[in-house]
């Protein structure tokens, strides 16, 4: 029986865990992990609101890993400031109980901490290894197949590959707003970026906040006063989700696209944000993550040749992933372009979806489950 090391114990590689042990229980697998025991500094951790598709909703219930503070999505409306064209989005036109989720990181990394735990008890081979310096960690006899599952964020990542820094940084947070928005989440592209609006645990009167722009607007807008803070984020989104009112745990980010070429060397394997991390404009990051586990998961348990086992996982993962990053790549890039020509486009393009609901569909579909 082969053993397998997942290195980094973030959603992807808990996921990839718990799956694997789900699917074979009596599998020999080893989970690096750079936290301790305790849940302690997961719970007070990363409050980031993350958006997970109804794909990753039904994978991560297979393991019993679905957070109870997780508000739905049911329409998704998506408008380009100063300019024409819109579209909009509502579940009832796929027939599905929501478009996706918004999760707070903390609350995720939790779930599926407590799912692998319960999965663990009746898993005899499994270890799980805390405290670990993840970075220092020598791979070179570790085990039968090495799961790189430690990625981190962009610039905080000693490689470059398939790389693109699109000078532009997120502001993150919540707002409070003067009236309820059940279940919206909106997504308004500006000159400088996409202006996100998602629904929050917090309750229907707040929207988790991600405001894209240059990295010096970030830093300036983060340095404003409140009043000062809400006037300029009133003006830049509108009145469509009510008046701001309060906005709270903002921080930045620096946003790029960083993808390996290859995801498979040998016995070792990367998954996750150690194998690409993007723009945030299309919420992919974390589902295209999930999946890369999933389908991982199912092929190691599948087949006891690592060679063959890891060759079909590139196989089964190279059409969704380099659509998805593709996909994602263009609209970052798409979405913030001065040029006259380019603006007129976009507005013609979200038009164009909202007229032709065959297509809008099919693109949508492809951001809940993936290409398959």
């Amino acid at each position: 029986m082969k053993t397998i090391a997942i290195i980094g114990a973030g959603p992807v590689g808990l996921a990839c865990a718990s799956w694997i042990l789900h699917k074979k229980p009596d599998a020999k697998v080893h989970l690096y992990d750079r936290l301790s025991s305790s849940d302690d500094a997961v719970a007070q951790g990363d409050s980031r609101g993350l958006a997970v598709s109804q794909g990753s909703h039904l994978l991560l219930k297979t393991i019993g890993a679905w957070p109870n503070l997780s508000p739905a999505i049911h329409t998704i409306h998506v408008s380009h400031r100063g300019h024409f064209g819109r579209a909009i989005v509502r579940r009832e036109e796929l027939q599905q109980d929501a478009l996706g989720h918004i999760v707070r990181y903390a609350d995720i990394h939790l779930s599926l901490r407590h799912a692998l735990q319960k999965i663990a008890a009746h898993s005899p081979n499994f270890q799980w290894h805390h405290d670990q310096k993840i970075d220092a960690l020598d791979t070179s006899n570790l085990a039968d197949v090495i799961i790189h599952a430690e990625g981190g964020l962009f610039k905080q990542q000693d490689w470059q590959e398939i790389y693109r820094d699109y000078q532009q940084s997120a502001i993150v947070g919540w707002v409070k707003m003067n009236q309820a928005n059940h279940h919206m989440a909106w997504e308004r592209f500006t000159h400088e970026g996409p202006l996100a609006l998602l629904p929050s645990h917090k309750g229907p009167e707040y929207l988790n906040l991600v405001w894209c722009g240059s990295p010096e607007e970030s830093d300036r807008r983060l340095q404003l006063n409140a009043s000062a803070f809400l006037s300029e984020l009133q003006t830049s989104f509108g009145s469509r989700a009510g008046t701001f009112l309060e906005a709270s745990e903002l921080r930045s980010y620096s946003l790029g696209l960083n993808a390996r070429k290859k995801i498979i060397d040998k016995n070792e394997v990367w998954i996750g944000n150690a194998a690409q991390t993007m723009h945030p404009v299309a919420g992919q990051g974390l589902n295209l993550g999930l999946r890369d586990a999933h389908t991982l998961a199912d092929v190691l348990t599948e087949s006891d040749n690592v060679s063959e086992a890891l060759q079909r996982y590139q196989e089964l993962r190279k059409r969704d992933r380099n659509t998805t990053i593709t996909t994602t790549d263009f609209l970052a890039r798409i979405f913030t372009s001065k040029l006259k020509p380019v603006i007129w486009a976009r507005g013609i393009a979200l038009s164009s979806l909202q007229l032709m609901p065959p297509i809008k569909q099919g693109l949508t579909r492809q951001m809940m489950f993936g290409q398959r």
